[in-house]
């Protein structure tokens, strides 16, 4: 699926793993979200791609993941229907006692305001002599006047979103004045993210290759070309970094979190995630629940899904934002795509087949033209934020007017975050590499991609095939997957409020409602709107009711609708 974490700097990437969004893969990406008052067009950034999620789990026999997480499991392995993430002891194990003792030296890291350290964290929990990973930190101290309430940690999404990066762009500058005079505003990147050991897979050329490959193929010979290009991927990935690979999950990802808390002085954590952040944020309430804070999971996700499932739901809510889409193009005159929003899906797929078989220019400094993919893309991106559709049409109109593919192709590029220069983060590497860990693939062969294409196709009809096919990049990964499904609880836990966003493509909102039903102190605030998440998108009642709480720490009614 397409997940795609949100930042100030522009649109999303795509499918994580298996599924759209942030890059092509198991699951979907999640796109981090752009913040409070940042109302700059998602057009402009890119998140994370489609990632594996999680599936449905069970009880009975006891096991371990790499990240030493336990879950109630069959006496196969296999996670039963209903399996719970298992609370971590309290205590402190004496293996890990120095990491959470050590002391950051904060330096000036080049952006006024922000001071910047370096923090140690066990490569491997369950071995915590066996070597060290370094993870990047940033702060920019609370700003006063008033009491200062202690640290509030930033994750915008991804997996593979740069926290620092959105820290220092966006939220660090960003969010309500009040919120930054009491908290020291601080973010980590992720192991394998960005500053922090970033995981790397193809250079740009690759790169440009790779995301112009033909992911919904007519026949045999297309669809080699398609799993030699997920192989090609998954190895270079292995190449780089095959012991990193095998920890990066999110459950430890979740635990370094724990330790940057004890390292910053706070009792209880606080956290604003948004789309996979809510993920990792609801992580690291299941495993440490006496530590919760304030927590504000914004687009949230079910950690208790399948990855086919979870890529299933985010293919319709990809449809369900498009129909949103098309109903607004068609009011407009300069709709390229029809005067009835019946007909829109229909022609914008027609348009895509033209694609497929000839690739418009796009005056390109690289000669890149404009095929499907790249298109396809382009679209998916502008998804993520209705304030990208007025720029969708004129990019649409563009191509199929004037042969021009130039439109389509700054989105899809801020999508997959490539630069002006042909390099692109490590996003989409990132993002791949955790979605990979966290679960097994939707799809392990061509074959069971082809059988699913109807329903696919049904949740969508004018995205559901590629969706499917992004799917399939896992099947291939160079490391075995270490996560199951699994219901988060979090007894005991502090309130927690959940947020979703009723037509919201890349963290449909039944994830939400589920994710509120799992844990047993969550609140749910819906906003009854468009976009990906929904703090800081221009809903007065939605700022307001998440202020109150960040500040006051005055959780929501159940169920507050916006």
């Amino acid at each position: 699926m397409y997940t795609r974490r949100s930042s100030p700097a522009g649109p999303a990437p795509s499918p994580s793993g298996q599924g759209p969004r942030n890059r092509r893969g198991q699951g979907l990406r999640v796109r981090r979200h752009q913040g409070p008052g940042d109302r700059r067009s998602n057009a402009a950034r890119r998140t994370g791609t489609v990632g594996a999620l999680l599936a449905a789990a069970a009880l009975l026999v006891s096991a371990c993941t790499s990240g030493g997480v336990t879950t109630q499991a069959t006496k196969s392995g296999s996670p039963a229907a209903g399996a719970a993430l298992a609370a971590l002891p309290r205590s402190t194990p004496n293996a890990l006692a120095p990491y959470y003792a050590q002391k950051l030296t904060w330096r000036s890291c080049g952006v006024p305001g922000f001071q910047c350290a370096t923090m140690k964290a066990p490569l491997d929990y369950a071995k915590p002599d066996a070597g060290d990973t370094r993870l990047a930190v940033a702060r920019k101290k609370a700003t006063g006047p008033g009491k200062r309430l202690g640290s509030l940690l930033v994750n915008p999404g991804g997996p593979g979103g740069s926290a620092i990066g959105y820290l220092q762009q966006y939220a660090g500058i960003g969010y309500p004045v009040e919120v930054r005079a009491q908290y020291d505003m601080v973010a980590v990147d992720p192991r394998g993210v960005a500053r922090s050991e970033p995981v790397e897979c193809l250079d740009g050329r690759a790169m440009d290759a790779y995301t112009q490959t033909d992911f919904t193929p007519d026949d045999a010979k297309e669809t080699g070309r398609l799993v030699d290009a997920y192989k090609k991927f998954a190895e270079g990935c292995g190449a780089d970094a095959a012991g990193l690979l095998r920890h990066v999950s999110t459950t430890e990802a979740a635990r370094d979190m724990d330790i940057l808390r004890a390292v910053l002085g706070d009792e209880k954590l606080a956290y604003v995630g948004a789309s996979y952040g809510t993920l990792l944020g609801a992580t690291y309430a299941g495993l440490f629940p006496d530590r919760v804070g304030r927590l504000v999971l914004d687009g949230g996700m079910d950690p208790s899904l399948p990855a086919r499932r979870l890529n299933l739901d985010q293919t319709a809510g990809f449809e369900t934002a498009f129909q949103a889409f098309a109903r607004d193009c068609v009011r407009h005159r300069d709709c390229p795509l029809g005067d009835k929003a019946g007909d829109v899906g229909r022609n914008l797929k027609a348009f895509f087949k033209k694609l497929d078989a000839r690739p418009i220019p796009t005056g390109d400094a690289d000669g890149r033209e404009l095929g499907e993919s790249l298109a396809t893309t382009g679209v998916i991106a502008a998804m993520y934020d209705e304030g990208a559709w007025p720029h969708l049409r004129d990019a649409l109109s563009a191509a199929m007017r004037e042969n021009d593919g130039a439109g389509l192709l700054v989105l899809s590029d801020s999508y997959y975050e490539r630069d002006a220069e042909g390099r692109y983060t490590n996003l989409m590497f990132a993002n791949a590499a955790v979605n990979c860990l966290d679960l097994p693939p939707a799809f392990s062969t061509p074959d069971e991609v082809r059988s699913s294409l109807p329903a696919f196709e049904k949740a969508s009809p004018v995205f559901g095939e590629g969706l499917a096919w992004a799917t399939l990049n896992c099947a291939y990964w160079p490391v075995a997957p270490t996560g199951e499904p699994h219901r988060i609880v979090a007894s005991g836990a502090a309130p927690i409020v959940v947020v979703g966003t009723t037509r919201d493509p890349a963290t449909p909102y039944r994830w939400a409602q589920a994710l509120s039903r799992q844990l047993s102190s969550a609140r749910l605030l819906t906003y009854e709107g468009d976009g990906h998440t929904a703090y800081g998108r221009g809903s007065t009642c939605i700022d307001r009711t998440i202020n109150a709480y960040l500040l006051r720490g005055a959780p929501p009614a159940r169920d507050k609708r916006c």
